[in-house]
């Protein structure tokens, strides 16, 4: 995708299930993704990277052991790393996460919900 131009609106339109990302875009060695939550996630962290959160419609709520931090469209939250999280939308959310190539969705905590990274068809 490096060097076109890529839609979000349009991109997030072919993600068809929730927890799985998909790849907008690629720069250096990190990817930006689109992907649809809904429900709860799992606890879990990613010892060696931050992880960025941008809601583009709904609303996220980013569970941490000492507080809950709400999203809305447009808002932006950098998860440090090594910090344990759980996202959660009670109502689909149609966000973006910018994070290094191989960066696994379920972080330390691998099980059911650990999903590959997709490309966009």
């Amino acid at each position: 995708m490096s060097g076109e131009v890529v839609n979000v609106e349009a991109a997030l339109s072919r993600v068809t299930a929730p927890w799985q990302p998909h790849r907008l875009t690629s720069i250096n060695d990190y990817d930006m993704k689109v992907v649809k939550l809904e429900g709860e996630f799992v606890w879990h962290t990613h010892p060696d990277t931050d992880e960025l959160f941008m809601v583009v419609r709904g609303e996220l709520t980013i569970q941490l052991r000492d507080r809950d931090v709400v999203l809305g469209s447009n808002d932006v939250f950098v998860v440090p790393k090594g910090v344990e999280h759980c996202p959660r939308a009670a109502e689909e959310v149609q966000a973006i996460l910018f994070e290094p190539k191989g960066t696994v969705n379920t972080g330390d905590a691998g099980g059911e919900l650990t999903s590959r990274l997709r490309e966009l068809d």
